[in-house]
């Protein structure tokens, strides 16, 4: 399979660095062909100008080559922090300029403006691995997790792709090594379980 890692953190050595890097490792050797952005490193240009918002748009090399990874991609894996409810700007950025119409999805023909998408992305699965500094039950509780949504609701099932797993790692701040390296673990048993051996 050809899993796409799209990793949104600014600070190497991070815990959401920590996941990717497990992510990698553990696709690879399950025989997964493993392509890996870190939006940071690549300092991926969030901003949409007006000239790429139409379906049939000129897009710059690099945004073309971001879409037709996605659009060949068999899995996607998403790493990044809980940042007031929402992805990082850069991430959002990503969104905005490579699950573009034409690539992650359309709208029917007889669409009138009611803007009911027919998903195009051929991905499986997206598993989306968050980092919090909010204890579960308040963020349930106070907040609602609108992650939760964002990602299963607003993005992944908008774009077809049919699994959506989402787990939320949480007291970073005050973890210890060996919640960590458990943590890892569990991410690893799942990609494993979603993404396994050909």
């Amino acid at each position: 399979m050809n899993i796409s890692v799209i990793l949104a953190h600014p600070r190497p050595g991070s815990f959401n660095h920590a996941i990717t890097d497990t992510a990698v490792v553990t696709l690879r050797e399950a025989g997964h062909s493993v392509i890996v952005h870190d939006l940071y490193a690549e300092q991926f240009d969030s901003l949409l100008p007006a000239g790429e918002i139409s379906r049939d748009a000129p897009l710059p090399p690099g945004i073309a080559a971001h879409c037709s990874e996605i659009s060949s991609a068999d899995g996607i894996v998403i790493v990044h922090p809980n940042w007031w409810g929402m992805p990082p700007a850069i991430l959002k950025g990503w969104i905005d300029r490579v699950l573009r119409p034409g690539v992650a999805y359309r709208f029917a023909e007889t669409d009138s403006g009611e803007g009911i998408p027919i998903g195009l992305l051929k991905a499986k699965a997206v598993i989306v691995f968050n980092t919090s500094n909010t204890p579960a039950v308040r963020e349930q509780e106070v907040f609602g997790d609108p992650l939760e949504r964002i990602w299963k609701d607003c993005i992944v099932s908008f774009c077809g792709v049919p699994v959506c797993h989402r787990r939320m790692f949480g007291v970073v701040v005050t973890s210890t090594a060996e919640q960590r390296k458990a943590w890892l673990e569990e991410a690893r048993q799942l990609m494993l379980g979603t993404f396994p051996r050909p």
